[in-house]
């Protein structure tokens, strides 16, 4: 009996659950990647942050993702701060040696430190590869900066009507929201003026 078992198994041991859920995150994140960091258009994801998967696998991979979205959210804080008392001056120039030496470096240091934990952490989940390197950059660059002022919530599943030829298996849209929403405008009625 799976009495409050929590998790899905994918018929597959923890290792190979653990680097599916991995590599589902990193192909979410890295759709948000540049035109031109592909080879070829036909590469290109035709909307950036979605994939399609099996609804199972988009039920489990949600909170995982957003968990290390929130992560990113809330180092970005941290990255402002550090910004703010970053030098300036260009590196290896006597006014950048200036500030390394004295204590400008140490309140910078101080203020870039939960941010850099939090980078690394990221990269931790999504493990140590060249691509996962760039899936951390382009979280912490690009997608964190939009969710700064929403408190949860990244990703939605859409249920796609059409099941996977083969089996038959129920498949998912997962998706961040915010950047391709299109709201159902309703024309607002017309309000009558009295003169």
């Amino acid at each position: 009996m799976r009495h409050r078992r929590i998790g899905r198994k994918f018929g597959r041991n923890p290792n190979h659950q653990r680097a599916l859920l991995k590599n589902l995150a990193l192909a979410l994140v890295l759709t948000e990647r540049e035109d031109d960091a592909y080879d070829s258009k036909e590469q290109a994801p035709k909307v950036k942050g979605r994939i399609v998967t099996t609804l199972p696998k988009a039920k489990e991979l949600r909170p995982f993702v957003e968990k290390l979205v929130t992560k990113a959210v809330r180092a970005q804080k941290s990255i402002a701060a550090a910004e703010a008392l970053a030098c300036k001056a260009e590196k290896g120039t006597a006014e950048w040696k200036a500030w390394r030496e004295g204590e400008g470096w140490k309140e910078w240091n101080k203020a870039a430190a939960p941010a850099l934990a939090a980078r690394r952490a990221v990269y931790s989940a999504f493990g140590s590869s060249s691509v996962a390197r760039e899936a951390v950059g382009i979280l912490f660059d690009k997608i964190a900066p939009r969710y700064v002022e929403r408190p949860g919530g990244y990703t939605r599943i859409l249920k796609l009507a059409t099941p996977r030829l083969g089996d038959a298996g129920k498949r998912a849209i997962i998706e961040f929201v915010g950047e391709n929403d299109s709201r159902n405008a309703k024309a607002a009625p017309a309000i009558p003026t009295v003169e």
